[in-house]
């Protein structure tokens, strides 16, 4: 006979192995992360991680200028999380961990400091009102400009130089004409205080005025420091001096228009050269005039909220296409494709700017060959836009031709006729090469005037030029 305990202990025995061969072995916990190691600049940032895991996962940091969205998710998943700008020149490290039951990642980041402190007045970037377009795309959408010449430029005050009051009908009346954006250049330095150069808080409020017309109108404003005075003289004996009121002007100017939408551009100097001197800039010259441009786009930067975003347009040497082939210089900017480049066009002078009765026509439109200029036709017109479009344009910089135009010349009766030609050719051959071209009207209607509008009556004085620039 078997022994009973034998038998008993067999059948458990298999009662067990038969239990244990039914069932698999559960999956074990497992946790990844991608990336591990982030490197940010120091500007403020938003990055995700993605995360793969079988199990319900936790996130958590230390690190209160690290912002994480969720702080816990279950499986596979993301976690988002927003670097909060460093405001100190020192870099700064973090670190993000992910754990699972029995299981922990280190998420490692380094943020590099600021170039420089923050100053007091910044306010971290904003982009509400400006749309994530770069340069090139909003200047396609600018059409065709007018410039507010010599009023707000004034040297003396709005109606130093013979023009009235600037009213909101006006710029009504510019908008119903067709124009789809304004240049207002301003001068600020001789409403100013000379040891501070703070500037006069009722003429900055009058310039905003101006500016909320044009805005009200849904025009592009393009808010430009003009001549000034001449204080931008590009030496190096005067370069620090207008590098500081540079400077101090602007930090006033983007503050006060820091809140505006992307509609309203800066522009930081205008026809920058030694006073005098119309021949090939110097080493030196070019060397403190691209200076300009640089503290200009740093000064407008580190203002922040919107004007992290702002457009902003900068010159070439005296605005002279030639000096911009060969000379210009982009300055480096914390965010990409925010600048433009701005030329002028006053080809040929002897027809477009000078004031006497000599030349009084212009490329095929001339009737008496003694009446024209021997250069500065439309062919050079060709070359001159043909070659912005490919050194800026194709580069993804765009180009607006901040003046360009032609001044009356009665005594010819054949001089109208010119003028309408010159206009309308130019205008389309700077459109269909991409550039911005924005006519100058500095309110004078005389002889050597330029005025389209009658600024006092706000009515039209030449309707079929008006017509050739905005078609």
């Amino acid at each position: 006979m078997k022994n009973p305990l034998n038998l008993t202990l067999r059948f458990l025995l298999c009662l067990v192995l038969f239990s244990c061969g039914g069932n698999e072995d559960p999956e074990p916990i497992y946790l990844s992360i991608d990336p591990e190691i982030i490197q940010a600049d120091g500007l403020g940032e938003t990055f995700s991680v993605a995360i793969q895991s079988n199990a319900a996962w936790q996130a958590n940091t230390t690190s209160d200028w690290v912002l994480l969205d969720q702080a816990q998710g279950s499986g596979d998943g993301s976690l988002q999380f927003t670097l909060e700008p460093n405001p100190t020149s020192t870099s700064r490290e973090a670190t993000v961990r992910i754990s699972v039951t029995g299981l922990l990642k280190n998420l490692s980041i380094t943020q590099a400091g600021s170039e420089a402190p923050r100053p007091d007045f910044y306010i971290p970037a904003d982009p509400t009102g400006m749309r994530d377009m770069s340069s090139l795309e909003l200047s396609q959408m600018m059409g065709a400009g007018w410039n507010l010449g010599n009023s707000l430029e004034a040297i003396g005050g709005e109606t130093a130089w013979g023009n009235p009051v600037v009213t909101a009908s006006l710029i009504a009346q510019i908008k119903n004409l067709g124009f789809q954006s304004i240049r207002i250049p301003v001068a600020w330095s001789k409403l100013v205080n000379e040891e501070s150069y703070e500037i006069d808080p009722a003429w900055i409020s009058r310039v905003e005025e101006v500016v909320k017309y044009a805005l009200d109108q849904d025009l592009f404003v393009v808010l430009n420091n003009h001549w000034d005075g001449g204080w931008m003289q590009p030496t190096f004996e005067e370069q620090d001096e207008a590098n500081e009121r540079l400077e101090q002007l602007w930090i006033q100017v983007a503050l006060r228009f820091r809140d505006y939408d992307d509609r309203l551009l800066f522009a930081g100097s205008n026809e920058v050269l030694v006073e005098g001197n119309y021949g090939n800039p110097s080493a030196e010259n070019l060397a403190v005039q691209n200076g300009f441009n640089q503290i200009f786009v740093n000064t407008v930067r580190s203002t922040g909220g919107r004007n992290a975003y702002r457009h902003l347009v900068v010159q070439s040497y005296n605005t002279v296409v030639d000096y911009a082939i060969d000379h210009f210089l982009i300055p480096e900017d914390e965010i990409e494709g925010r600048l433009m480049l701005e030329t002028h066009y006053y080809d040929p002078w002897e027809f477009a700017l000078r004031d006497d009765d000599l030349i009084t026509q212009w490329g095929s439109a001339a009737i008496d060959p003694d009446k024209k200029a021997i250069w500065g036709n439309e062919d050079y017109a060709d070359t001159q836009f043909g070659r912005l479009k490919s050194k800026f344009i194709d580069q993804g910089i765009p180009v607006i031709m901040g003046e360009f135009g032609a001044v009356s010349k009665p005594s010819d009766p054949a001089n109208h006729s010119n003028r309408k030609h010159y206009l309308d050719y130019l205008s389309i051959k700077m459109k269909e090469n991409g550039i911005v071209p924005f006519y100058w009207d500095n309110g004078f209607a005389g002889e050597y005037g330029f005025a389209l509008i009658d600024r006092s009556t706000e009515s039209v004085i030449h309707q079929d030029l008006i017509e050739v620039l905005v078609k």
